[in-house]
């Protein structure tokens, strides 16, 4: 057979395999050694196949489609530097648990290490943040390389689901000739007939009965305990958390990316604003629980951190389905490994019910009145403030739609400023790596695996925005729809509240970094309509204007780094004096 052949019913195998293990996308860097791969995933009939120019733009591209379906996309490249483009968005995905399957081709092993063009050493490229690595076979037509091929598809789609989900590396050396036969007879014969050449099943972690009792009677006995619930991916945790709290009668403090902010769930018990009035240790201390409970990945707010890190004698409790270890404080005094919603639905059956509010309603009271003083925000000085972009999205938003907030100050903003809300708005961020590389590029991905049952919405900073620029380009190419929210204050806005700040001589140089772009020329070139509001009012109209729109929306709002830290700081003061003043005086 010839060796063409070989190629051709080799890297189709390994393809519809993919197929068979879920797989339904993959996003494509053109290039010449990735070519057989490349050809085969566009013939096959049940791949959508995505093509995008830049490599770093498609690695964060694929790492949003998986992050919405919650299941792998492949993503594919030819040798060479190429490769080494997709590292940050595979970073992102190992340390936020993203199934990719990153399939990268190679030059055949004579070649390696001999100063062979477009070749560097690509095995275990991704070090640690590959779950799994192979440096694949070179391909034969033989029944057993067939079966493997079949079989190292399934294995990689598997261990990409697997606790803790996340990227695998597959390497593929190709020789010459690399265009397979599209017209094989037998390429995909009998393909819905055939079955799977291995099933792969992932498991889901629970624990013995009797440590479900064990913690049911711990609290049982606590009257003040706290759960507190970060980004967690689980369908059923929203409604078995709010019913544990209900139980229990134990405040919420939700995290946006929690989701537990936003939905018709019963929200009276879950406390959004805890970020502005926890920066007070006066009134932590007055608040402060015996027994914490945690699901999901650490909050954003620093101050809960801080709250959580200086605690050393509240019982901290950490549950992870996945069987990680997302506990920087250091003062937990249990990692529990179990699925959280089943968790809390064990604990529901076996914990009494407590009719005492009191703990409760403290939490409740103090948080009201944040909510309102974070409501209460105004402009200063002709500026914008940053800080309503949330407030003001929150209103204009359609029922359901898709949010994601950029890294830095929106995804602070987003903390303290959106407050919770019936309205069916699914958060998201790249909390992983926390960079603010890949955003645009994450968002675009999301929406073209959302589809268009629900609107995609992106909130970012002008720098974030400006790494990523070229990441647009895939909304003009696969004429997919998005709307940007631009908050532009020229430079670094987080520089600005942090002690780098006080530093006058060099803070602008090397922190304040502005760069003056006109991004309304970004706007043309990847023929996005853009508007530039002047007020609020202008605002909410172009919001309500993209909801109708279809393709790619700039709304760019400008601000000032100088009066946005100002009128933060002077309305977490106000939360902190009104608190003292009208709950704990």
């Amino acid at each position: 057979m010839s060796a063409n052949k070989s190629l051709t019913l080799y890297a189709a195998s390994f393809v519809d395999e993919l197929t068979k293990a879920g797989v339904r996308d993959a996003v494509i860097s053109p290039g010449s050694r990735s070519t057989p791969m490349a050809m085969l995933m566009a013939e096959h009939p049940d791949i959508n196949m995505h093509v995008l120019i830049d490599e770093r733009s498609a690695g964060f591209f694929a790492l949003g489609m998986a992050k919405i379906q919650q299941r792998p996309v492949a993503l594919l490249c030819t040798s060479g530097t190429a490769a080494a483009n997709y590292y940050p968005a595979v970073v992102e995905a190992f340390y936020s648990r993203v199934p990719l399957l990153v399939l990268t081709a190679d030059r055949p092993h004579e070649l390696r290490d001999v100063g062979a063009p477009q070749a560097i050493d690509q095995l275990h490229l991704f070090g640690r943040y590959a779950k799994w690595f192979a440096d694949m076979a070179i391909p034969e037509h033989t029944a057993e390389l067939l079966h493997y091929g079949r079989t190292m598809a399934a294995r990689a789609a598997g261990k990409a689901i697997s606790s803790p989900s996340g990227p695998v590396h597959l390497n593929f050396p190709f020789r010459e000739p690399l265009v397979p036969d599209l017209e094989c007879e037998d390429l995909w014969t009998s393909l819905n007939s055939r079955p799977k050449q291995v099933q792969v099943t992932a498991g889901s972690t629970v624990i013995d009965v009797s440590e479900v009792q064990r913690l049911a009677d711990l609290m049982s006995e606590e009257k003040k305990g706290l759960i507190i619930c970060g980004e967690l991916r689980d369908p059923d945790f929203t409604q078995a958390a709010v019913k544990l709290s209900s139980v229990l009668k134990y405040p919420i403090l939700a995290d946006p990316l929690s989701n537990l902010r936003t939905g018709s769930h019963d929200q009276s018990s879950v406390i959004e604003c805890y970020d502005a009035f926890m920066k007070d240790e006066y009134i932590t201390e007055q608040l402060k629980p015996e027994v914490i409970i945690r699901f999901g990945a650490m909050p954003v707010s620093k101050p809960l951190f801080l709250f959580l890190k200086k605690s050393a004698d509240i019982r901290q409790l950490v549950v992870d389905g996945q069987g990680g270890w997302r506990e920087p404080t250091l003062m937990a005094a249990e990692m529990i490994e179990c699925r959280e919603s089943w968790l809390c639905k064990e604990l529901i059956k076996q914990v009494k019910t407590r009719e005492d509010t009191d703990w409760l309603q403290s939490w409740q009271k103090v948080n009201l009145i944040s909510r309102e003083i974070a409501g209460s925000a105004e402009d200063k000085g002709g500026d914008l403030f940053e800080g309503n972009v949330f407030r003001e999205l929150q209103h204009a938003l359609p029922q359901k739609c898709h949010l994601i907030a950029g890294n830095s100050m929106p995804i602070r903003d987003l903390d303290n400023y959106f407050l919770n809300t019936e309205k069916e708005i699914e958060v998201f961020a790249n909390r992983g790596a926390n960079g603010i590389d890949g955003i645009v590029s994450t968002a675009l991905g999301m929406s073209a695996g959302a589809g268009t049952d629900h609107p995609t919405f992106l909130v970012i900073g002008d720098l974030s925005f400006y790494h990523d620029m070229n990441g647009l380009l895939a909304a003009k190419m696969h004429k997919l729809n998005l709307t940007i929210i631009l908050i532009n204050n020229d430079g670094g806005g987080i520089f600005s509240f942090l002690p780098q700040s006080k530093e006058e001589k060099h803070f602008e140089t090397l922190f304040g970094t502005p760069s003056g772009l006109d991004f309304k020329h970004a706007a043309d070139l990847y023929d996005a309509a853009y508007t530039l509001p002047a007020t609020w009012e202008e605002f909410r109209a172009a919001v309500s204007d993209a909801v109708i729109k279809r393709g790619l929306n700039i709304i760019e709002v400008r601000t000032n780094r100088q009066t946005r830290v100002s009128i933060h700081r002077e309305l977490m003061n106000r939360v902190s004096q009104e608190i003292r003043e009208k709950i704990l005086k």
